[in-house]
């Protein structure tokens, strides 16, 4: 055939789109000298890389030439994931080795009692979306994956429903809202239940489907929001009740009527805003309560005095700059003396490994937390924290958006670096006018608006952990040649979920056990009727096929009615135990994903058969 008259085909076209398509992980297919070659030139090894390219470093860098120096390798990894987890931990709330709370827990009480929420809606608002919202980001990112979105959307849900909520009543009991918890968890069913009617009727999600998905959404969000205002207004009218009656002479009926006004003054008052409270009275005390089996005691809770850790340390005869450098050295301090000299070997090398979180934590993130002393006010570093956050963030994201798996993301910030230089001219002025205006011995009134960096920088970096470990394990799986549905269904949820769970955990620790299991509840029911429906209709409006069978996946059944059996004992249990959220009930929720795990073991290990329908046979060629 002559060369010049040759036309290309699909099969060519193929061929030249080969790197742009082909997944990273099919270099495991390769000898292990033809690996390297491989992953330098598939751009998906690019493109899923979100810290380091761990196939390009196993293949490339470490050379790895063989099954035993891989499984290695593989342990290196295993102890990085537990590097990671560290920073995890303390950028929520380091409370393993009672360093005091870093940033995403004052952070979150500061804006709930600067928005006046309850402790409820700022669980199902602020924290559940804060630790959501990065899963819907990341499904619409990958659009194109052929991953089962909804299974993964429910495995992910039944984690945090049960395992954190269940952590939440185990380590931190509480006298659960009614009212409030049980339309959480009907609302949870009802979502999960209407969208996989949804998928089993026209295999898809329609854009009138996806509006009443939102609707169900705006509606309970509605209905949280209005039951705070029915509580502050009924607080309001008892308030009145209680001034009448006091005006006029108490008589025994009056009196029983003012006892009985008392009590609901102070069951509405409990729910009407989120107060600050003191850390050393924010959680019970697990050796001195018995709760695993009989009804808690009640903990008695101490607020914050707001205006006096502002003003502490204020001396007016002190000038404005009095220990300006000795105040900057000390917050980024890694260790902490007294600590490390009453700490144990262990403790001691706890400390160690997160020494490049402090460094990282204190530098990128301004600390906002009532109950310090000043408010965690730094004058010199809270001035150099307005130009280098924002700057930071640019430069990270515009890396990013501008990778386009040609490169890694963080060669690119060579290139993109100065688009974070743009933001010095105003934020500049900013940090010099803090300086000349504040006082280091005391926070200037606007340092409140320091929780929007705080929190801003502590979800990108919870998010940048938790995916990290999602990465990891998810090289790790591959490695290991187990499938991509199993490890959906139960690694990355439980990857995918740590810091939903570690922050609520925290914010359980923190005395706050009612937004934390709030959060547990209303995080699921965001990423399952929001997140998956969203991401299910932009798959079809890129023409992506979707069906029940590819969106459940062989473990999506089971996840499913998991799911629904959890809610619906959790609706049991609160309701028998009087709403009293035990230690006995963290064990049951707990040892009930475990059950699931065993299910999902055993159909792996193809031992019993899941709830999922089994996909249809199709003849390679003829009619059979």
């Amino acid at each position: 055939m002559n060369r010049e008259t040759y036309e290309p085909n699909e099969m060519d076209a193929e061929f030249e789109s080969f790197w742009d398509k082909v997944s990273c992980f099919a270099a495991n297919t390769f000898p292990f000298e033809e690996r390297c070659d491989f992953v330098m030139k598939a751009k998906d090894c690019n493109r899923s890389t979100n810290v380091l390219p761990y196939m390009r470093i196993l293949a490339c860098h470490l050379k790895c030439i063989n099954e035993f120096e891989q499984l290695i390798y593989i342990t290196l990894f295993v102890a990085l994931c537990f590097q990671i987890l560290v920073l995890l931990i303390y950028v929520c709330n380091n409370y393993s080795i009672q360093l005091c709370t870093f940033s995403y827990s004052p952070a979150l009480k500061a804006v709930s009692k600067f928005l006046h929420m309850n402790e409820h809606v700022a669980g199902v608002t602020l924290l559940a979306f804060g630790n959501s919202s990065a899963d819907l980001f990341s499904n619409l990112a990958s659009v194109g994956s052929n991953v089962p979105v909804f299974a993964n959307a429910l495995a992910a849900a039944l984690f945090v429903s049960m395992v954190s909520g269940g952590l939440v009543c185990y380590m931190s009991p509480f006298k659960m809202n009614a009212y409030e918890s049980v339309r959480d968890i009907l609302f949870l069913i009802f979502g999960s239940s209407l969208l996989q009617y949804f998928l089993s009727t026209d295999n898809r999600v329609t854009e009138p489907e996806l509006i009443v998905m939102f609707l169900v959404y705006v509606s309970y969000l509605f209905v949280n929001v209005a039951d705070v205002y029915l509580i502050r207004r009924a607080l309001n009218a008892t308030n009145a009740q209680i001034d009448a009656i006091m005006e006029e002479e108490l008589t025994p009926e009056r009196r029983r009527q003012l006892s009985m006004l008392e009590k609901d003054q102070a069951a509405y008052s409990r729910n009407a805003e989120v107060e600050i409270f003191e850390r050393s009275s924010s959680g019970p005390n697990i050796n001195k309560i018995r709760y695993t089996t009989m009804r808690m005691a009640r903990n008695t809770r101490v607020s914050v005095n707001q205006k006096k850790t502002r003003n502490v340390r204020h001396n007016q005869t002190l000038g404005k700059n009095w220990g300006l450098f000795k105040e900057f050295f000390l917050a980024l301090r890694p260790l902490s003396c007294k600590k490390w000299q009453k700490a144990n070997m262990i403790e001691r090398a706890l400390m160690l490994t997160q020494i490049p979180c402090v460094l990282l934590c204190s530098i990128y993130i301004p600390l906002v937390d009532y109950e310090l002393d000043k408010h965690g006010w730094n004058k010199l570093l809270n001035c150099f924290q307005v130009m280098f956050n924002p700057a930071c963030t640019i430069i990270v994201i515009k890396a990013l958006i501008s990778s386009n798996g040609n490169t890694l993301w963080y060669v690119a910030i060579g290139d993109e670096y100065v688009y974070g230089l743009y933001s010095l001219p105003f934020t500049m002025p900013i940090a010099l006018f803090m300086f000349i205006q504040s006082r280091t011995d005391m926070p200037p009134f606007y340092h409140s608006m320091f929780t929007v960096m705080n929190l801003t920088g502590s979800m990108f970096m919870i998010f940048a952990c938790a995916t990290e470990i999602d990465k990891v394990l998810e090289v790790i799986g591959h490695l290991m040649d187990v499938e991509d549905d199993f490890m959906g269904a139960t690694v990355k949820a439980c990857t995918g979920s740590l810091g939903p769970l570690i922050a609520n955990i925290a914010m359980a620790l923190h005395g706050y056990p009612k937004m934390a299991y709030a959060s547990a509840i209303g995080g699921p029911f965001f990423t399952v009727v929001l997140s998956s429906s969203t991401v299910l209709h932009v798959r079809n409006l890129f023409g992506y096929k979707v069906t029940l069978l590819s969106q459940t996946g062989n473990y999506g059944g089971n996840a499913f009615i998991f799911l629904n059996i959890g809610l619906f004992s959790a609706l049991l249990w609160s309701t028998t135990l009087g709403f009293f959220a035990r230690r006995s009930m963290g064990i049951f929720c707990v040892v009930f994903y475990c059950i699931y795990l065993t299910f999902a073991i055993l159909i792996h290990g193809k031992v019993i058969h899941s709830f999922s329908v089994d996909m249809p046979l199709q003849a390679a060629f003829g009619d059979i």
